[in-house]
């Protein structure tokens, strides 16, 4: 599986230890930079683009994650949730980086250099790019939700449970 990884200056160090732990274990990891450390650095330059080669790849049905690394995380993957088709999600959990996959099927991690050991941040990344997503239709219907809304703009319909009872309440 080929593994497409973008950071910022923040997440260097885990990226350059990720790349070498992901080739031990047999992935493919294609690095999007930065390649050399730059405190001014800018996170979108290098997420957008390692979520784009995720999308590129699948639009070709090959088989293909990414990881998006920086201080918090948070930066990182709203920018990696800007490429069309890609759900980026930030894990700061081995249950969160499991249930990325699982219930998501999100395509890119995010996680925070800052914010976690460098054993517990490999060991999120490496969770999520082990764990299938589930195939539930529960997850299934919910993804479709999104891509639906991101085609046209159209939000879901409210559940008859929800209507008539205040702020969720469709406003035209």
């Amino acid at each position: 599986m080929r593994v497409h990884i973008g950071c910022d200056h923040a997440g260097l160090e885990l990226k350059s230890h990720l790349i070498n732990r992901l080739t031990e274990l047999g992935y493919e990891p294609v690095d999007h930079g930065p390649f050399v450390y730059d405190a001014l650095d800018d996170y979108p330059v290098f997420c957008i683009r390692a979520a784009e080669g995720v999308a590129r790849d699948r639009d070709k049905g090959l088989d293909s994650l990414g990881v998006v690394i920086g201080g918090s995380g948070n930066g990182e993957q709203m920018a990696a949730n800007k490429v069309t088709g890609i759900r980026c999600a930030l894990a700061w959990s081995e249950e969160t980086a499991k249930l990325a996959r699982d219930h998501n099927n999100a395509q890119v991690v995010a996680v925070g250099g800052r914010m976690h050991s460098l054993e517990d941040m490999t060991k999120f990344v490496e969770i999520f790019l082990a764990e299938p997503f589930s195939e539930d239709e529960r997850h299934v219907r919910r993804i479709n939700q999104l891509h639906a809304y991101d085609a046209d703009g159209v939000r879901p319909p409210l559940p008859d449970s929800a209507k008539g009872l205040g702020p969720a309440e469709d406003q035209d």
